[in-house]
């Protein structure tokens, strides 16, 4: 069978490049060896988020029922029912994919591709070939784990709290990274005792210290104990447990026995040897341009496996740049306004330059509190703010970031702006509702302006 492009691997980049293809009218094959949706669907974005909106309804109950006069008949959870709810997300994403491929007539195989040159590929299972003009490697991502871990039996990688009969009683959580802090979220809010270890100067690396000092408030109030600037030395399965060796900066040791240990460091890109052997030119994953082509004619790389930036949205857009310039539109792809979105309580966004990227006497740094807000105040909610970062001169905005209730969704504002390098006043004058959180970005807008209204 021939095709205008065979795509390697169903998951955001790779079932969108699909659809955009067809769109354009190009016959197109999508290989999958496991489901649509690929991690984000059946192993991240969905699941997790499935399950941090059933402790974040829990949260709620707990700890604003009483003060908003509401009197609760029942307090508590059953796992069982907080499994389906995630496990039904995944199927419903799921089946709404494959509803999609069938609508836009993209023929998905079922299968393992092996790539036979740059216009050929094999399935493993049923040693069927298919040729295309154009190849997409879309092969995603698999958890990073390594030695002691991957040296000890039962240590858990993100996959395998979905996979959960029983909560643990204590947990260890290696990495502060997103994935590590939307864990003990979750399972903080069960009543899991809950240790993170992270390895950097503060949980969230990638993000400025003020959000993740910000966020380490919410986990004290939630009894989350952090340990920063820390390495785990060694782990051992024990009658208990797992006996877990911690190494501090100043080269203290401290010995810890938990119930369960997360392993929860990142992920890597997935690359098999038939990949490899193609000839593609790797370096932390499959190298691109910002055409999504790699240095093979014809072939292509999109999402977790060029091993950059590892979020489903850039997956998705990476695979509409490469289905635009298969069609022959040339397109690049623009990452200067890409948005980082953690599910925590409350919520962390930014998108475009942080504050530590910057030279802080070519810029305007202006922070709104959240509790300078009226509407959080109606939500007994006080820890939060939203910082703008804009160029001096221009006033130009650079970079956005919020920690607060709905900061996922508030964050589209800054990422506008960003994207198509709008000036702060030409945000400000465009009139927020009142009583809403997006009166926070008002504020942190008047602050670069001039002086803000209600600080």
């Amino acid at each position: 069978m021939s095709f205008d492009a065979i795509i390697i691997g169903g998951g955001p980049s790779g079932y969108v490049c699909a659809i955009k293809l067809a769109h354009y009218g190009k016959k197109v094959a999508l290989v999958e060896k496991e489901n649509l949706g690929g991690t984000c669907t059946n192993w991240g974005c969905i699941p997790t988020k499935a399950l941090l909106t059933a402790t974040h309804l829990l949260d709620e109950a707990k700890e604003k029922a009483d003060k908003l006069g509401i009197k609760l008949l029942v307090e508590g959870f059953d796992l069982s029912k907080i499994m389906a709810h995630a496990n039904k997300s995944i199927m419903m994403s799921r089946k709404g994919i494959e509803y999609l491929m069938k609508k836009n007539n993209v023929m998905v195989i079922k299968g393992t591709a092996e790539v036979v040159n740059k216009n050929k590929v094999r399935i493993k299972e049923t040693g069927e070939e298919l040729e295309g003009s154009n190849l997409v490697l879309a092969h995603g991502s698999v958890p990073t784990i390594f030695p002691p871990f991957s040296q000890v039996e039962g240590i858990w990688t993100s996959n395998d709290v979905f996979l959960m009969k029983e909560l643990p009683s204590s947990l260890l959580i290696v990495g502060g990274g997103v994935i590590g802090v939307e864990f003990a979220t979750f399972f903080s809010s069960l009543g899991v005792k809950v240790k993170i270890v992270e390895l950097a100067d503060h949980i969230l690396p990638y993000e400025d210290d003020d959000v993740a000092e910000e966020i380490k408030k919410s986990f004290a109030r939630r009894g989350v104990e952090i340990r920063e600037k820390t390495k785990v030395e060694d782990v051992k399965k024990v009658v208990d447990g797992y006996e877990v060796v911690l190494i501090d900066s100043e080269g203290k040791a401290e010995t810890v026995v938990v119930d369960r240990v997360l392993v929860a460091i990142g992920r890597r890109p997935n690359i098999p040897d038939d990949v490899k052997n193609l000839g593609v030119e790797i370096e932390r994953g499959i190298k691109t341009d910002k055409r999504m082509r790699t240095n093979i004619e014809g072939v292509y790389a999109i999402g977790d496996v060029r091993g950059q930036i590892m979020l489903a949205h850039v997956a998705m857009y990476e695979g509409i740049v490469a289905a635009k310039n298969i069609a022959g539109i040339e397109t690049e792809m623009d990452y200067s306004a890409v948005p980082s979105i953690i599910f925590t309580t409350p919520e962390i966004a930014s998108t475009g330059l942080r504050e530590k990227d910057v030279d802080k006497d070519k810029v305007k740094i202006s922070k709104f509190p959240l509790s300078a807000n009226g509407r959080a105040r109606t939500m007994l909610e006080n820890i939060g703010f939203v910082k703008i970062i804009a160029d001096k001169e221009t006033e130009t905005v650079l970079g956005m970031s919020i920690v607060s209730p709905v900061a996922t969704e508030l964050i589209m504002e800054g990422v506008i702006a960003v994207r198509n390098k709008l000036k702060a006043h030409e945000l400000e004058e465009s009139i927020h509702p009142h009583p809403t959180l997006s009166e926070n970005v008002l504020g942190a807008l008047e602050g670069i302006t001039g002086l803000p209204i209600h600080l």
